[in-house]
C-alpha cells in the first residue's frame, strides 16, 4: 500500500540521515558491537549534521520542530540500515529524554543543556528501574534528601540504555513518602561526587548499545537540578511514557520491515531441490501473512503519529501499540530466521542479529503485560 505519511521534506530528512548512517555508522557498526559500545563521537557527529534535538528551539541550536514524523523517519532508516544496536541511543536521546528537558525545564537549565543535547555534546539517558523496581514506578527507592541548596541521593540503578555515554541522567528519585506524589526527577551530570557507573552490562542482543548499572552514594545534585517540581515525577513520566512507547512501536514495525525484505531477497535467491525456496507454497503463505501483518500495523502506527503530533494521542493507544508492535517484531523475527534455515542462526546473517535484538522490545519501555494493564483500565472493567 502506498504511504501518505510523510511529506517531501520528511522524505529529504531520511534520504539524507541514511546518507550519513551509510558513511558514519554502517562500516564500523560490527566493530562497535564486538566493543558493547558505540563511540560518544558519533552523537558529536550526528549532532553536526541535524540529526539530533529536531524538536529543540532553533534559539538553542535544534531543529525547531516539533513533528514525530522526522523521529519516525530515522527510525525507520536506522531499522533498514541494520544498526539498531548504535541507533537506539541516538533515538532515546531524541525520542524518550529531550521531551523531559523541553517540557520540564526553566529557562536557566534550557540554556545550560539544551545547546549540548541538540549538538550531542551532552548525551542524555534516563534512569528509572532499580533492582527491585521495574514497570511498577511506584516502587522505586533511591532516595533524594534535601540538604540546603543540594539534595543528597542514594540508591542503585540499572539497565540503563545510555548508562555509560551520558552526561546527563533524568533520574527518579524519592522525594517522599507518598508512593505516586514522593517522586521527583533530578538531572545527575556526569563527574558528580558520588554518583558511579557499574559495568557496561553483557546482553543477548543490542551488544552496541551501552546499558549500565547506575550507583548513588551520598551523591550531591544541587537543587538546580530538580526538573519541574518536587513530588510531580510521576505525572511527568506518566504524561511523556505514551512518546516512548510510540517510539518503541515505530523501531519494531520497522524492524519487521528491514527483516521480512531481507528475507524475500534470500528466499528467492536460495536454492532447495532445484528450485527457489522462494517458489515454495509454505513459503509464499509464511510471508504473505507476514506482510499483511507488517503493512496493518504501518498503517496504525502512521495513524498514532499522526495523533502524537496533534496532542490526541491517548496512553492506551500508545501502550496498544506497543505490546501489539513489539509482539509482531517477534513473530516476525522468528518466521524469517526460520526461513533463512541453519544459515540464519549464524551472527554473520543480519537476521540472526535481528532475532536476538528484538527480544528486549517486550520488556523495555512496559512489558507485554504491564501494556495489556494499561489498556484494560481504559475498558472501565
Amino acid at each position: 500500500m502506498d504511504r501518505k505519511h510523510f511529506d517531501a521534506e520528511h522524505l529529504a530528512f531520511a534520504e539524507a540521515f541514511r546518507a550519513f548512517a551509510d558513511k558514519q555508522l554502517v562500516p564500523h557498526y560490527l566493530d562497535w558491537e564486538r566493543a558493547g559500545i558505540t563511540p560518544r563521537e558519533v552523537f558529536a557527529e550526528a549532532g553536526r549534521s541535524g540529526f539530533l534535538g529536531m524538536q529543540v528551539p532553533e534559539e538553542y541550536g535544534g531543529g525547531g520542530t516539533s513533528d514525530f514524523r522526522f523521529n519516525q523517519a530515522m527510525n525507520e532508516q536506522i531499522a533498514d540500515a541494520g544498526i539498531t544496536g548504535s541507533g537506539l541511543g541516538l533515538s532515546l536521546h531524541n525520542d524518550t529524554c529531550l521531551p523531559y528537558f523541553l517540557t520540564f525545564c526553566n529557562d536557566e537549565q534550557k540554556q545550560r543543556w539544551l545547546p549540548g543535547i541538540a549538538a550531542g555534546e551532552l548525551i542524555t539517558a534516563v534512569a528509572m528501574t532499580e533492582p527491585g523496581a521495574g514497570s511498577d514506578l511506584s516502587g522505586i527507592r533511591t532516595s533524594a534528601r534535601r540538604d540546603g541548596d543540594h539534595y543528597v541521593v542514594n540508591g542503585a540503578k540499572t539497565f540503563i540504555t545510555n548508562g555509560i555515554n551520558a552526561d546527563l541522567v533524568i533520574t527518579v528519585v524519592r522525594t517522599g513518602e507518598d508512593r505516586h506524589k514522593g517522586l521527583s526527577l533530578l538531572i545527575v551530570e556526569r563527574g558528580t561526587d558520588g554518583f558511579e557507573r557499574g559495568r557496561n552490562l553483557d546482553k543477548l542482543g543490542l551488544h552496541s548499545q551501552d546499558t549500565a548499572e547506575l550507583s548513588f552514594s551520598d551523591a550531591r545534585v544541587p537543587v538546580a537540578n530538580l526538573l519541574g517540581e518536587e513530588g510531580a515525577g510521576f505525572a511527568q513520566l506518566t504524561q511523556k511514557l505514551p512518546q516512548e512507547r510510540m517510539s518503541i512501536a515505530v523501531a519494531a514495525v520497522a524492524e519487521a520491515r528491514a527483516a521480512f525484505n531481507e528475507t524475500l531477497r534470500y528466499v528467492k535467491d536460495r536454492k532447495a531441490f532445484g528450485t527457489s525456496i522462494g517458489s515454495f507454497q509454505n513459503t509464499k503463505f509464511v510471508l504473505a501473512e507476514l506482510v499483511t501483518e507488517i503493512d496493518i500495523a504501518q498503517a496504525w502506527v502512521d495513524l498514532c503519529v499522526t495523533r502524537l503530533n496533534a496532542g490526541e494521542l491517548s496512553t492506551a493507544d500508545a501502550s496498544k501499540s506497543k505490546w501489539w508492535c513489539t509482539e509482531l517484531q517477534g513473530r516476525v523475527l522468528d518466521k524469517c530466521l526460520q526461513l533463512h534455515g541453519g544459515y540464519g542462526y549464524m551472527s554473520e546473517y543480519p537476521v540472526s542479529r535481528r532475532f536476538a535484538d528484538a527480544r528486549v522490545t517486550r520488556i523495555y519501555g512496559g512489558s507485554t503485560e504491564i501494556m495489556k494493564s494499561v489498556v484494560s483500565k481504559s475498558l472501565d472493567l
